[in-house]
């Protein structure tokens, strides 16, 4: 049995641990632990992408259960390539919270490694009750991230981004509970047959439970109209923690990547493909309303959130697309989004940091002392995402235009990229 598979989970899971243990110790030994560990993801992410490459899924069964009794760890090259994006993001973030951001609290280190534990077990679990786990070692891990530094504005971020996602947390777990009622199992390989083969009297309900589950990975994902909570929740915390956080929108639609296309993908009889008519409009509205939400900020982290909204709608659309070329430029865009938005966070807290009183209002201010090269960097990163050339960016707009079909869905969407696009340069 390939060990290497359950190791991004059970190393930040042991390092978080270890750190809650000498929390008394100082703050040198924390960062160092916590920094290395991190690190240490990014060849082990790099040497299970090589094996996934190889195009075989490989499959980890803790106690040596059989499934669909025990827990099960996949590896395939989706997961392997979220597992390697994490990494990259993680390590950068870990390093920008090395400087001074983590002693705003005791135990941002413990914390972060948890968090990590949870992003990488949801990317890597096979079965839908694991991920409503690691989903909730998210939950527990983000809130007090997002609270660590204190401030009124994170306590009020915090308290309504914890609510919606207790709201979230028990639809999943209702949603959960009806599939196992209806199939007797919740591993995924396992209830795609099931659900292919249930009998016809049961559809509506299978088709609720699974409308459910798209109601919390729509809300953990940030898809409209239930991404609301994100821009506040990203603006009020520190720049690691929302650096960070890019990745987490993405778990949402990985989980409907996964979920809306093995469980009820096209092999599902009455309820093959059963989403992928909402998926379109949805991506549509999110996209629309994150660039009308970047248009009218008045702060530069609030701006970045509303650009993660708009690249939450873009992916959206490749996978509404039901296509290999779809979801190959959703992927790809995914990549680029979700790297160039954790770069832009911290960017922004290191202009933030020289203006001042000014921090990230949108307003005049005194000059910053590396005006030269902190511009450049912005300016690079921010026409990225707005997907313009010669950035990766734009290639993934154009893979993602490329992969619409003719007809109604091409005239909708290439206006609506090439107009947020514009949109996203001008805020």
């Amino acid at each position: 049995m390939n060990h290497a598979l359950i190791m991004p989970i059970l190393l930040p899971l042991l390092v978080g641990c270890s750190l809650l243990l000498i929390h008394r110790r100082g703050a040198s030994l924390k960062r160092l632990l916590s920094v290395t560990a991190t690190w240490l993801l990014v060849p082990l992410a790099l040497w299970l992408a090589w094996q996934a490459n190889a195009g075989e899924l490989s499959v980890y069964r803790l106690g040596d259960w059989q499934p669909p009794f025990g827990i099960m760890l996949l590896l395939d090259r989706l997961s392997a390539l979220m597992l390697l994006v994490t990494a990259v993001l993680a390590g950068f973030s870990v390093l920008y919270a090395a400087r001074g951001d983590d002693e705003r609290g005791p135990n941002f280190h413990a914390l972060f490694q948890f968090q990590l534990a949870g992003i990488n077990g949801a990317f890597l679990t096979g079965d839908l009750f694991n991920l409503f786990v690691f989903f909730e070692i998210l939950l527990i891990s983000s809130y007090a991230l997002l609270l660590h530094g204190h401030g009124a504005k994170r306590v009020q971020a915090g308290i309504h981004y914890v609510v919606l996602n207790l709201l979230g947390s028990s639809l999943f777990l209702i949603g959960v509970s009806m599939l196992y009622g209806l199939t007797g199992t919740l591993n995924m390989a396992d209830l795609a047959g099931r659900v292919s083969a249930a009998d016809p009297a049961d559809a509506p309900l299978l088709a609720a439970a699974g409308y459910l589950l798209l109601v919390v990975f729509a809300l953990k994902g940030a898809i409209l109209p239930l991404y609301f909570w994100l821009p506040r929740a990203y603006a009020a915390a520190t720049a690691p923690v929302a650096a960070l956080f890019a990745i987490m929108t993405k778990l949402g639609l990985y989980a409907i990547v996964r979920v809306f296309t093995l469980i009820f993908g096209s092999e599902a009889g009455v309820l093959s493909n059963m989403v992928l008519d909402w998926l379109w409009p949805l991506a549509m509205l999110t996209l629309i309303g994150g660039v009308l939400g970047a248009l009218a900020a008045r702060n530069l982290q609030v701006l970045l959130s509303y650009l993660v909204v708009v690249s939450v709608g873009t992916l959206l659309a490749g996978i509404a697309l039901g296509s290999e070329a779809g979801l190959s430029a959703a992927l790809y865009y995914l990549v680029h989004s979700t790297l160039v938005s954790g770069g832009l966070f911290l960017l922004a807290d290191l202009i933030a940091r020289q203006r001042g009183d000014m921090a990230s209002e949108l307003l005049s201010a005194p000059a910053l002392k590396q005006p030269l090269m902190l511009g450049a960097l912005f300016f690079a990163g921010a026409i990225s995402i707005a997907g313009l050339p010669p950035f990766s960016g734009f290639i993934g707009k154009v893979m993602l235009l490329q992969a619409v079909p003719a007809g109604v869905d091409a005239l909708l969407l290439w206006p609506v990229v090439l107009v947020g696009g514009l949109g996203m340069v001008i805020a």
